[in-house]
């Protein structure tokens, strides 16, 4: 069968493949594409082209990982003591106040945590520590207004 110019581009494209990936030398290669642009029929393209795959062989790529660019970052993790300090600074009122002195306690902890390690919960913290202290100081005025009044009374 007598060959078209699309088949002779088609074996001219294998041989610059197979000269890309080294498989060809300048001179073959410059000796095949001059038979390729010559050859009348399609077996005598087939014979320039058979010891070569049927095209580029395609290369592994390197593996890369996407960017991340358009997630948001992810949000650090609650410190859990910063969440038992604001548990515990609400937890004031219906107590009575008895949950002010752990509500410090573990506010000043959190805090000194979040600072080391980058945790979340900084304004768990604070809530937990003004509540406490509110309370402690709630406690304190009452228990000297107490103090005051039985003395003076006798």
């Amino acid at each position: 069968m007598l060959a078209s110019h699309a088949d002779r581009e088609r074996a001219v494209d294998v041989l610059r493949a197979g000269y890309g990936e080294g498989r060809l030398e300048k001179a073959e290669f410059d000796k095949r594409v001059e038979r390729a642009y010559g050859a009348r029929t399609v077996g005598e393209l087939a014979l320039l082209v058979s010891d070569l795959p049927l095209g580029p062989v395609p290369q592994p790529a390197p593996v890369t990982a996407v960017p991340r660019t358009f997630l948001p970052a992810p949000r650090p993790r609650a410190n859990g003591k910063a969440v038992g300090a604001a548990v515990c600074g609400l937890l004031c009122v219906p107590t009575f106040g008895f949950t002010g002195i752990p509500a410090v306690i573990l506010g000043h902890a959190a805090r000194a945590e979040i600072d080391r390690t980058g945790e979340g919960g900084d304004g768990l913290a604070l809530t937990g520590l003004v509540l406490g202290w509110l309370s402690i100081a709630a406690w304190s005025i009452l228990m000297t207004l107490l103090i005051a009044v039985g003395l003076a009374s006798g």
